[in-house]
């Protein structure tokens, strides 16, 4: 277990760096389509398409690290008043559950790829795929940081781990 967690830590730390460098691309393409638009009167007309694919690469990873942080879509306020017992179970039922969901998003966003990848993206000159490739690589990694947290939360001796890979990387 160890192993694979070190493995999803190195995993989850890659995935918020390279989101970190497409965000930097995003504030600069921003940047160029205001002064393009402003200072040259020439708008860049490729940057916004562009900046919805570098939106998409950056949120649909980016939202599966928060599955491993546990700061996707729950409410704690409510599982951490019960006994540790049911807390247990309730953070094992939205695991499995967030990972269903991304099993979901992978594979029927792979799906949509195949369907469209023949099509090119206007003002890109790229296939119509790329706009699905970051929800299909968010799906999967929804499913491993799911595995995780479920096999966490089965061999707890306590309750369920509240934290993520940022305290990991602090210890």
């Amino acid at each position: 277990m160890k192993a694979f967690s070190r493995t999803l830590d190195v995993l989850a730390a890659l995935t918020v760096g390279l989101a970190s460098v497409a965000l930097v691309g995003l504030i600069a393409m921003m940047g160029w389509l205001v002064f393009g638009r402003y200072v040259l009167n020439d708008t860049p007309t490729w940057i916004e398409r562009a900046a919805t694919l570098a939106i998409l690469a950056i949120a649909m990873p980016v939202a599966a690290v928060g599955v491993r942080e546990r700061f996707h879509l729950s409410v704690l306020g409510i599982r951490e008043t019960l006994p540790l017992g049911m807390q247990r179970w309730i953070a094992v039922g939205c695991d499995i559950v967030m990972g269903l969901f991304g099993l979901a998003m992978a594979v029927w966003s792979w799906e949509l790829v195949g369907m469209v990848g023949a099509f090119k993206i206007p003002l890109l000159g790229i296939s119509q795929g790329w706009t699905y490739v970051p929800m299909s690589l968010g799906g999967a990694l929804m499913v491993l940081f799911a595995i995780e947290q479920v096999l966490k939360d089965f061999l707890a001796k306590d309750g369920p781990e509240q934290r993520g890979v940022t305290a990991a990387f602090l210890e």
